[in-house]
């Protein structure tokens, strides 16, 4: 909701490689590329998803400059296939996960909510993810073929879901008990673990886990099957698959590694010269399940050696085994995207394609092996503070590189920041349909074509962890061993806010200027009182309580806003409704608009999409029930918060919510598919008085 908070501009840079140029502009791309408007045909979609790899783990982003730097005493790995992405394409630097931990981080991007708004919040491992739009759903609903390849780990199903590791007993799987299985949430087609456990291991047969094509468990199958190479040899057979089958239509390819995370196996053989393919024969499921099981070292760090006492005088040492693993591992998943992105050259649909590559939070400690593993070997954080469960920059800055030829940007590098739930207002615009009304996020459309128009995404986190902050020197000294209990991160342009051990919400968040000062280590906080208060204000007003992920600000009442002049009345707006949803309604073009006393005047034709918009004028500090009538598709903000979600499916019971308000105006906005009837909203038993509506020009 933007009119709902102020949020300062950042300067974005922006490099074409083609003409070397260089722009700088106060808010937005000024450089046109027209050529994805007038594409024949929706682009094709991947979005590939990795587990646990760091900011610091792109070459681009990070390793590049250590490898420059050249000092023994930092080691480097390399990422030469996602440099060529980012040359080819654009760099998301200020690009957030949901949430520092996957689960939470996966199921907002899959709904296009950020964590204030998800079902899946803190650690809900293998919990149901509700039943609403997708992004595999609405690209579905817009003639998009659509697969999940990889990792899930939201499938619900009780307790027989929580997995244990290695061979203990385990009640086999059933999609049939799994009420979110993937092909339940908008996907055609399904290969991969299904239990977020499972994919702490990367070789099912082997390691004694259930993978899963559609209704058939098929691990006895896949000997030797390294996962980072199985899910990508299965990607590659489904992308030419469909297009064999049907050419014209558009796909989306959720690719979803369970790599570099957990116990950092190694491949089983070097990577195939010709690429991955698909067998398809059972024990020789793979052309790369060859050799020995967890063996291979790139050889580019199996001989790599490193100043370990930062004494040049004595003889470097070999990196620990556990780091050769971890380079190793980054270093496939370099490779299977290049793979891809030759097949799709190979196909020649690449023009076509549209690609992301991010990761789902920062860098693990974990190895799951006696060797410990520590993120601060090759800073896989980055030049920030924090890692995984964190959400200081390092366990929350994730970065993406976007590449999509047909967008004629090439080597662009934007400081835009945007978060996961952005994707989904994006894939809505590129393939033609509008984001439903749930959708957190806007379109990143004109930064992804360097075209003007970019809105300012809202980048929020919350999150709990019972832990510390690791104790690595490479961390502000204050920082280290810091207690996270319940944290809170929120972004306003180049001004973030972050607090930590948060028992009430008095507890002050620090304030940075991310751009100047990325390791979070000038507070502001006392100098910028304002913005402090806004900040603790706007994590009331653009959030929703959970009833499984208690925090200790819930209880708050969302404070009022402070309008210097307001008329009597709510706007009303209509729009023409040809989706198979309530769309977000915000940045359409309507069809008729006015002022209406009190919200029953306003009868829309049957079908069409309706928006009311103003202030409530809360007469006194409590607790408000809003009621809409049964059958109804609407969906009802107050501020930015989510207070009734009935745009999904139409219930036959009213539909209501409750939210703590303080005195004064609190903006609202409904949406709704007409019915026919006069709009109703109550708040309590009754409907909202004259006296009690205003908007403001």
């Amino acid at each position: 909701m933007r009119e709902l908070f102020e949020i300062c501009e950042l300067p974005v840079w922006v490099g074409n490689l083609d003409s070397g140029m260089i722009l700088k502009t106060g808010a937005l791309f000024l450089v046109l590329a027209l050529s994805w408007v007038q594409a024949a045909s929706k682009p094709n979609i991947i979005f590939i998803l990795t587990d646990d790899l760091g900011y610091g783990d792109y070459g681009v982003f990070f390793q590049n400059l250590r490898k420059e730097k050249n000092d023994p005493t930092e080691p480097w790995h390399v990422t030469p296939k996602l440099d060529e992405m980012a040359a080819e394409g654009v760099q998301l630097r200020h690009y957030y996960c949901a949430a520092p931990v996957c689960a939470p981080s996966r199921g907002s991007l899959l709904h296009g909510v950020h964590q204030g708004h998800a079902n899946i919040r803190n650690n809900m491992f293998d919990q149901e993810l509700e039943d609403n739009h997708t992004l595999a759903s609405v690209l579905r609903s817009a003639g998009y073929s659509t697969a999940a390849i990889g990792k899930w780990g939201l499938q619900g199903g009780g307790r027989e879901e929580k997995a244990t590791h290695g061979k203990k007993a385990r009640k086999k799987g059933d999609p049939a008990n799994w009420p979110s299985y993937p092909t339940k949430r908008g996907f055609d087609f399904f290969h991969g673990y299904v239990r977020h456990r499972d994919g702490h291991m990367h070789y099912p047969k082997e390691d004694n886990k259930e993978l899963w094509e559609n209704n058939e468990e098929i691990a006895d199958g896949l000997d030797l099957c390294f996962t980072t190479d199985l899910f990508t040899a299965r990607a590659k057979k489904w992308i030419t698959d469909q297009k064999e089958a049907e050419p014209e239509k558009p796909f989306f390819l959720y690719l979803s590694y369970d790599t570099p995370h957990a116990i950092l196996q190694l491949p089983p053989s070097e990577f195939p010269k010709d690429g991955l393919k698909w067998v398809g024969e059972k024990g020789k499921m793979i052309n790369s399940a060859v050799g020995k099981k967890d063996s291979y070292t790139h050889p580019d760090y199996a001989n790599a050696k490193w100043d370990h006492d930062s004494d040049s005088s004595t003889p470097e040492k070999a990196w620990p085994n556990v780091y050769q693993r971890y380079a190793t591992n980054v270093r496939r998943i370099d490779d299977c995207v290049g793979d891809l992105f030759n097949l799709l050259k190979e196909m020649k649909i690449d023009d076509n394609t549209l690609v992301v590559f991010t990761t789902d939070n920062g860098p693990s400690k974990e190895s799951y092996l006696p060797e410990g593993y520590r993120p601060d070997f090759f800073n896989s954080f980055g030049p920030f503070d924090g890692i995984k469960r964190d959400v200081y920059e390092g366990g929350v800055r994730a970065g993406a590189l976007v590449r999509w030829p047909s967008s004629q940007v090439k080597g662009a590098v934007s400081d835009l920041p945007c978060q996961a739930h952005d994707w989904m207002a994006t894939f809505a615009e590129v393939a033609g349909v509008n984001a439903p009304a749930r959708c957190d996020g806007v379109s990143l459309v004109p930064t992804l074509t360097g075209t003007d128009g970019q809105k300012d995404p809202f980048v929020y986190v919350e999150y709990v962890n019972s832990n510390k902050i690791p104790d690595y020197s490479d961390f502000e000294k204050n920082r280290r061993g810091k207690k996270r209990q319940q944290m809170q991160m929120i972004r306003y342009g180049k001004h973030l806010g972050v607090r930590y051990n948060i028992g009430n919400h008095d507890v002050p968040f620090e304030i940075y200027d991310i751009a100047k000062d990325p390791k979070q280590l000038n507070d502001l906080a006392e100098k910028m009182p304002d913005l402090h208060q806004k900040m603790l204000d706007d994590v009331i007003r653009n959030r929703r309580p959970h009833s499984k992920a208690k925090r200790p600000y819930d209880w708050q009442f969302m404070p009022a806003l402070s309008v210097d002049e307001s008329h009597g009345g709510v706007v009303w707006q209509t729009f023409e409704n040809t989706g198979a949803w309530l769309p977000k309604l915000d940045d359409l073009e309507s069809l008729a608009s006015g002022v209406a006393a009190v919200i029953p005047e306003v009868v829309v034709e049957k079908g069409q999409a309706v928006l009311l918009s103003g202030y409530l004028d809360i007469p006194e500090d409590g607790e408000y029930t809003f009621t809409l009538p049964a059958g109804e598709i609407a969906l009802l903000r107050v501020h930015g918060a989510t207070v009734i979600d009935a745009a999904y499916k139409a219930s036959n019971k009213p539909s209501k919510g409750e939210v703590k308000l303080k005195k004064g105006k609190h903006p609202f906005r409904l949406s709704q598919i007409s019915s026919g009837k006069a709009i109703s909203l109550k708040m309590a038993a009754a409907e909202i008085p004259e006296g009690q509506l205003s908007h403001s020009h």
